[in-house]
């Protein structure tokens, strides 16, 4: 009987304890939140992270505030949400570099598929294998017997080393065989601007910063890299089409961290896909070349688990190290 009345007590105890949680939970959010964005204000990240945290304050009734945190690749924003209290205050705009980051980076204050926790997805969007009208592939089939009998000798510039440019264009190498001599940049506009001049002959580029040039011509389009074709280029064919199995996408989403109430959660989620939902915001998505990407927080999760090891295999075959 003692033992019983013990178990009561600890039990009614546990009651007491998860009932300020919940209420706290199902109140949120009571005070501004902060999405704690990886990259400077004005790039594609920065842009679409406040139109989400417009969407989603309008949406419940307190401010959502953008807190830029550049640097390291993301990983200063990454590792203050990593470490930050788990209670819906301070999110994170997680990008397909996170994943790229957890085998890249080998002395990282946190580990990202543990210590965060996906909300919901917002948009993903393609890279795009773009060569200089002037070199003579016009097809991802000619850019492969191209390198194949010029080992070595074809030039494909990226936004930097690991960047996701990167690591798409080293799967490609490891699914064809080819040996391609990589050039990095320290940004895309300036592997772009020496592809335009003829520097370089060939570079792997987010679809939304090579689209325009591709449009006027300047720049010749071979592939996307997601597994359908790409609504802004419909005659382009995806990389899949020519290698059966190959799909690479930039996707950004929010996240928290790890141990911050699944209410908090779940209501977050619901809220970022209803604004999805709203043609106006759909069509700002749209306006970046990205797609809408509507998923719960397990589904994402599972996105980032399979990311981050499908990057690992890639980083380990090719000796990437970060710079």
């Amino acid at each position: 009987m003692e033992r019983r009345k013990v178990l009561q007590l600890a039990a009614g105890a546990a009651a007491l304890t998860l009932a300020p949680r919940s209420a706290s939970a199902l109140d949120y959010p009571t005070r501004p939140v902060h999405i704690v964005v990886g990259f400077p204000p004005g790039l594609s990240p920065d842009i679409i992270a406040r139109l989400v945290a417009q969407s989603v304050s309008e949406r419940l009734g307190q401010q959502f505030i953008v807190d830029n945190r550049s640097g390291a690749a993301s990983n200063i924003g990454t590792e203050v949400v990593a470490h930050a209290t788990p209670d819906g205050y301070t999110l994170l705009l997680i990008v397909s570099a996170n994943a790229i980051n957890a085998s890249l980076y080998q002395h990282l204050n946190f580990e990202f598929a543990r210590d965060l926790t996906p909300i919901g997805s917002i948009g993903r969007t393609p890279f795009v294998i773009v060569v200089n009208p002037q070199f003579p592939v016009k097809s991802v089939a000619e850019l492969i017997a191209y390198a194949k009998d010029n080992p070595g000798k074809l030039n494909v510039a990226s936004a930097g080393v690991g960047t996701g440019p990167h690591v798409a264009c080293e799967l490609f190498k490891m699914m064809t065989g080819v040996t391609m001599q990589h050039v990095p940049y320290r940004s895309g506009g300036a592997a772009l601007t020496d592809l335009l001049g003829g520097q370089v002959q060939a570079a792997v580029d987010n679809l939304q910063s090579s689209i325009e040039y591709i449009k006027a011509g300047k720049l010749r389009a071979l592939a996307v890299t997601t597994a359908k074709r790409s609504p802004w280029l419909p005659n382009v064919p995806t990389l899949g089409e020519f290698l059966p199995g190959y799909e690479v996408n930039a996707w950004i989403g929010i996240g928290a961290p790890k141990n911050t109430a699944v209410e908090i959660i779940e209501k977050l989620n619901k809220e970022i896909n209803a604004g999805l939902a709203d043609p106006k915001i759909a069509a700002r998505v749209a306006d970046m070349a990205s797609t809408p990407f509507i998923a719960s927080p397990a589904e994402l999760d599972k996105l980032v688990i399979e990311q981050t090891a499908m990057w690992a295999k890639v980083i380990k075959s090719s000796g990437i190290e970060a710079e």
